[in-house]
């Protein structure tokens, strides 16, 4: 079962870069040669593939695309790229400060809510400027991932990391009187500042707007995202919260976006346009436009694929790899092993049952050898590190990714591999670096 679990999962990402455009139909079908191989063979039961998807993050993710559809379609997006082009006329300054703001908002809420947020920004603003909007969506997605893990409440790998090692908060800030992790992240951030930089190269250009006029309809829609973010950011302070929570807030402030849109919008419209159009025609345009159901199934699919990786036992596999060499003393080369190895894992593997996997493995290596306390949270910190950027270097190794590249989509521009190659590698090997001589230098 191992040997075809493998087999299939390794076929999946050479189809899925291959041909892009089929990524939804080859997971889709993946997913469920691997689940009906499972329980076909009596490894697990229907409910517990059920279970294997995030349907947390899958409502996030519906939630925010329907708040957000209305945030778009108030007007406001286009209105905010104006303030923000107006207040730094300079193309390559606006897109470098809306990554770096991507990644200072990832690190209190979710990267796929802050993709979502942001991208209708970025939108605007390419297509004001002139620029190609691939290169500032995958912008704002690799930001967001990056911030990840600078606090305890920016991503689930450092909730699980905060939860193992019993760290707060704080300890993500200082830790033992050293700086701890969320300067490592920082310093990873300011070190892709030039990469970004170096990618807007071109668009180096002031622009002026003046002439053009842009009416908000509404500012509902853009208290509803706030409130989103509010609720989120405060809710992410209770501890052992219902794993649902961030996906029943976002579904709930979205419920009440469209309460807004029937009662309010809808009405309005047909008073403008004089005549009486039907309100299911209207708001099923709404969501086909707003809901990127591909970009949901293909999430889903790679749940359940990751599901089976684990299941069989692939990933507690690499993770004895780590055990065997730190059985050899040497803590650089096994630090250096876990960063970087973690790094290409995850450019392929969800992080989140890595790193579970990882956590009591590093523990063991570290009872083992009679290292000290440090080494153990330089082993936690380089494991995050590597985990939580990993991600960067595929346009399938994180979610927020996946949802980046959906956007541009559904706006008729095709990501090519190569796009996101050009902007993921440089920026993930840059930070990664940036984080791991740092985390060395304080903890080792």
């Amino acid at each position: 079962m191992k040997i075809f679990v493998l087999i299939v999962f390794i076929l999946t990402y050479v189809l899925i870069i291959s041909l892009p455009k089929l990524k939804m139909y080859i997971t889709a079908c993946s997913a469920v040669l691997t689940a009906g191989a499972l329980l076909i063979f009596g490894w697990v039961d229907f409910l517990s593939v059920l279970t294997a998807i995030d349907f947390n993050v899958i409502l996030m993710l519906l939630g925010i695309m329907i708040t957000v559809g209305l945030f778009s379609e108030s007007g406001m997006p286009n209105k905010l790229s104006d303030k923000l082009v107006s207040a730094i006329p300079n193309t390559m300054i606006t897109l470098v400060l809306l990554s770096i703001l991507s990644g200072v908002i990832s690190a209190f809420i979710d990267n796929v809510a802050t993709v979502l947020m942001l991208a209708p920004i970025g939108l605007s603003i390419a297509k004001k400027t002139g620029v190609s909007p691939i290169p500032v969506i995958i912008s704002i997605a690799v930001s967001s991932n990056l911030q990840g893990a600078a606090t305890l409440v920016g991503d689930t790998t450092s909730i699980m990391l905060g939860g193992y090692a019993n760290m707060s908060f704080m300890d993500f800030l200082f830790m033992d009187g050293k700086p701890s992790i969320f300067w490592a992240v920082e310093l990873g951030m300011l070190s892709t500042v030039p990469v970004l930089f170096f990618m807007f190269r071109k668009s180096n250009k002031r622009i002026s707007i003046e002439s053009q006029k842009v009416e908000v309809t509404s500012i509902i829609p853009t208290l509803l995202l706030v409130l989103t973010i509010v609720l989120l950011i405060v809710f992410s302070f209770i501890p052992e919260k219902p794993a649902l929570t961030n996906g029943i807030i976002c579904m709930s402030v979205a419920i009440v976006g469209v309460v807004y849109y029937i009662v309010g919008e809808f009405n309005k419209k047909n008073k403008a346009q004089g005549e009486k159009e039907s309100f299911g025609k209207t708001f099923g345009t709404f969501l086909k436009n707003s809901v990127d159901y591909e970009t949901i199934v293909f999430l889903v699919s790679l749940f359940i694929i990751i599901f089976a990786v684990e299941t069989v036992g692939i990933i507690n596999d690499i993770s004895q790899l780590f055990v065997k060499i730190g059985k050899g003393g040497n803590i650089f080369l096994l630090y250096t092993l876990i960063v970087f190895g973690s790094v290409l894992i995850s450019a392929f593997i969800d992080n989140i049952p890595y790193v579970a996997t990882m956590l009591p493995v590093i523990k063991g290596v570290v009872l083992g050898l009679g290292a000290s306390y440090n080494v153990e949270i330089l082993l936690y910190f380089g494991l995050l590190c590597g985990a939580t950027l990993g991600g960067n270097i595929t346009p399938v190794g994180a979610s927020a990714n996946v949802v980046g590249i959906g956007i541009l989509r559904k706006e008729g521009y095709e990501v090519k591999n190569s796009d996101f190659f050009k902007i993921g590698i440089p920026f993930t090997l840059v930070a990664v670096l940036a984080g791991y001589l740092f985390c060395w230098l304080v903890w080792a």
